[in-house]
């Protein structure tokens, strides 16, 4: 498998988890103390760190720093979009894809040939 798509299949495993870690809590803990949800969330947060980090290392061997930060952020709305639809029922904004067509124009600027 190519070093790219290593990255990117990694980087969105840790960004369900790193979702999750985020967001989670304000559905399934809302009420209950806030260092419990902390402390719940930082263990999730510690599985997404499995991932990101080789993840990372992997992608630094091909891409630069700032691809894979932006390779980072695409992959983040695209695993959050379905996440605040469907799991935390939030209603589809336009807003969304106005984001996304920014971030579209972000990936072309850091990947485009110089």
């Amino acid at each position: 498998m190519p070093v790219v798509w290593k990255t990117v299949l990694l980087l969105g495993v840790s960004n369900v988890f790193m979702t999750f870690a985020w967001y989670a809590h304000l559905k399934n803990l809302n009420d209950k103390p806030w260092y419990l949800a902390a402390l719940l969330s930082w263990g999730v947060a510690l599985l997404e760190y499995m991932f990101q980090v080789p993840a990372n290392r992997i992608g630094y061997t091909v891409l630069s720093l700032a691809q894979l930060k932006i390779l980072q952020e695409v992959i983040s709305l695209s695993v959050f979009l379905p996440f605040a639809i469907f799991y935390m029922q939030q209603p589809v904004k336009l807003d969304f894809l106005w984001a996304g067509l920014c971030l579209v124009a972000a990936v072309y600027f850091m990947f485009r040939a110089t």
